[in-house]
């Protein structure tokens, strides 16, 4: 009768041809790369509006520099509410972006997209 160490010495060594078996997929992924250089949507470059220019500048920028760059002003000028700090009260240049007086976190994004053309 064979003990158990001899029962598992043939799955090890079905493991290890399985391993093998998967390698040349491996191979396949230099292609993959080649399509990875091509930007994403969220990695492609948009020319923001007059009104968001002048809080994030006016050349193009990835849409997460974009909100990046929103983010600091809100925090350098101490935009947020501070009761609830999901809520963004507009300063003068924000109130041209959002469209109202207060904006919660989770609209911005929607608010600043209307700003960013391709």
């Amino acid at each position: 009768m064979a003990t158990k160490t001899e029962k598992a010495a043939p799955k090890a060594a079905k493991t290890t041809k399985a391993a093998s078996e998967s390698a040349p997929a491996k191979t396949a992924k230099p292609a993959a790369k080649a399509t990875a250089a091509k930007p994403n949507a969220l990695q492609q470059p948009l020319k923001p509006s007059a009104e968001l220019g002048a809080i994030v500048g006016t050349s193009p920028l990835p849409r997460g520099e974009v909100v990046s760059k929103v983010w600091d002003y809100i925090k350098k000028h101490n935009l947020q509410n501070p009761e609830n700090k999901r809520e963004i009260v507009a300063d003068d240049k924000l109130k041209k972006v959002f469209g109202k007086d207060k904006c919660s976190m989770f609209e911005m994004n929607k608010h600043l997209a209307a700003h960013l053309k391709a």
